[in-house]
């Protein structure tokens, strides 16, 4: 069904491109309704005939998917969930990518968020896509959600020398001394890594700056496209690795199905996603070359006038 999709698509695409340019070449313009007709085919065919690419992943991502490949079982590892539902459809299938890794891997894994709309969203994942395939593994001594807690970088300021400080309990109302997880953790210094999944304030950059840099943490970051070019240069003295949109998605999700057997049939929305992008990509890179030939020939018809 992919294959045909692909086809379909790509037949539908060029065989109009080929026909507008013939046609745009003789009336110097193209009608913008054209432009949004053709970007609605390269959208709507592979969502109607699910289209997948393979994926490489960029050393930026593979980075920090070595970083949780290669911790030893048992680490302790921090998810913060820093995003709101506008932005979860880009972010979210990277969190439930690493999420799903991490507990794999025999992590404990420590759940929180920094916005509130990110609790809800946590709780969903959790629920819907993250622990359905672990049926094995036990809240408090494999996983625990500690939520939401206001105060933006002053939460950071806080857990950077105590978590109890600022979460007594997790989201259950358990004291955290009476979860296993925090029995040999007093401060953020004490995790094997964190990895904050988000594009707003606070976010990635505020991890970086009031808790790897300070605490010498490993950070990794997943954030939305538009933020991410504003986090490569902490790439790789203060970040180990950065996902950024669903690119990164999608060669993280892809590089795991790869990597372990038992995620060859997970739920990989970051890839299905990629199909209507990239071929939206291609027609407007095919639209900027039609505009090229379109005014190349119209000078080269004004110079035989003259």
């Amino acid at each position: 069904m992919a294959n045909i999709g692909i086809i379909i698509s790509l037949v539908i695409i060029f065989g109009g491109l080929l026909a507008l340019l013939i046609r745009s070449v003789k009336s110097k313009e193209v009608d913008r309704r054209v432009i949004f007709l053709f970007i609605f085919v390269a959208v709507a065919a592979p969502i109607l005939f699910p289209v997948t690419f393979s994926e490489k992943a960029s050393p930026v991502v593979k980075a920090i998917f070595n970083k949780v490949e290669s911790l030893p079982a048992g680490s302790k590892v921090l998810l913060s969930f820093d995003f709101d539902p506008a932005m979860a459809p880009e972010v979210q299938p990277m969190a439930n990518a690493i999420s799903r890794h991490c507990l794999y891997k025999g992590h404990k894994v420590i759940f929180m968020s920094l916005w509130a709309t990110g609790q809800a969203l946590l709780t969903q994942s959790l629920q819907d896509f993250i622990l359905p395939g672990f049926p094995e593994k036990r809240n408090a001594v494999d996983w625990v959600n500690i939520g939401y807690k206001a105060g933006n970088e002053g939460v950071l300021n806080v857990i950077i020398t105590d978590f109890r400080k600022m979460f007594p309990t997790d989201v259950n109302t358990v004291p955290l001394d009476s979860i296993k997880i925090f029995d040999d953790i007093k401060s953020c210094k004490d995790l094997d890594l964190v990895v904050s999944i988000g594009g707003g304030k606070p976010g990635p950059k505020e991890w970086i700056l009031f808790v790897g840099d300070p605490g010498n943490v490993p950070i990794g970051v997943g954030t939305a496209a538009v933020v991410a070019p504003q986090l490569y240069p902490y790439y790789p003295a203060q970040v180990v690795g950065i996902l950024g949109g669903v690119k990164g998605a999608a060669e993280y999700e892809y590089t795991l199905k790869e990597t372990h057997s038992r995620f060859a049939d997970m739920d990989t929305p970051g890839l299905r996603m990629m199909g209507p992008q990239t071929l939206a990509h291609v027609v407007i890179m095919s639209f900027i070359i039609i505009g090229n030939i379109i005014y190349i020939a119209g000078r080269r018809r004004e110079k035989k006038r003259r």
